[in-house]
């Protein structure tokens, strides 16, 4: 199965870097505890915008919350990406939403699988979670660079039912109609596709068509959601849309309400 071929790290440079390349620098390594912890200290340090590190095998993942999780080595993707927008930081809300598009719409396209987006960071095939993104705004150490982003991906290509870290997750194995495809081939298809999404939201000041096209593929909206939030009551009631600042609206009993961030549960 192509799922446990190693990563090739000459192909990905091949494929990912050059003249008017969004990506400058593209690290695989063999382990690793956190690749978004690691690029965080890079990016403190100056690391430029474009620059992706990329793990064979993470043993401390992180994701929203600080909640971890694992995935046996050669099973799945474990990238992050640093990028230095010189955007309002108000916009910056939607680069977990557009890294979001650029999976799923990757998954559509190279594995052939129905990905849809649950708002705000996760990827859904048939209702279970295949990806999760988690991203993080870090701040230069000497102030002479622009503040960057950290944006991790984790995405299971390999995991058997046996391997995967809760019931609701799933793989691109375990899909009888996946089309197979080596996580190098994922992860250029994935950066490839986050570049194109990126330069797109940085030129523009209307955000309006990326609203659009998150709604196009998110499953959220229009379904029952309960909203958690940490530190107040949970909030019920009917995803109505995603507003041009990646925020979802829910109508609920009291009326609506806009959420920038939060748990979201999907209810029958």
């Amino acid at each position: 199965m192509p799922y446990e071929e190693p990563l090739d790290a000459v192909e990905l440079r091949a494929a990912l870097t050059g003249l008017g390349s969004l990506w400058r620098d593209v690290q695989v390594i063999a382990e690793t505890g956190s690749t978004n912890s690691d690029l965080a200290e890079q990016a403190r340090a100056g690391a430029p915008s474009g620059t992706v590190l990329i793990a064979e095998h993470q043993t401390a993942a992180r994701g929203r919350l600080g909640r971890s999780w694992t995935a046996p080595p050669g099973t799945a993707i474990a990238l992050s990406l640093l990028v230095r927008p010189e955007v309002p930081a108000g916009r910056w809300t939607w680069l977990p939403l557009l890294t979001g598009i650029a999976v799923s719409e990757s998954l559509r396209r190279a594995a052939k699988v129905p990905a849809d987006l649950k708002w705000p960071n996760d990827v859904l095939v048939r209702d279970r979670k295949i990806s999760g993104i988690l991203a993080e705004r870090v701040e230069p150490a000497g102030g002479a660079e622009t503040p960057g982003c950290v944006i991790g991906v984790g995405l299971n290509l390999g995991l058997t039912e046996d391997q995967l870290p809760v019931p609701t997750a799933t793989s691109l194995r375990l899909q009888p109609d996946a089309a197979p495809v080596s996580r190098t081939t994922m992860i250029i298809t994935v950066l490839t596709a986050f570049a194109l999404l990126y330069a797109e939201w940085r030129d523009s000041a209307d955000d309006t068509a990326l609203a659009a096209a998150y709604l196009a593929r998110c499953g959220t909206v229009g379904r029952r959601v309960r909203v958690i939030l940490p530190g107040a009551e949970d909030v019920v009631g009917e995803a109505e849309a995603i507003d041009t600042d990646g925020r979802l609206v829910v109508r609920t009993g009291s009326g609506r309400r806009t959420f920038g961030a939060g748990d979201i549960v999907h209810l029958r």
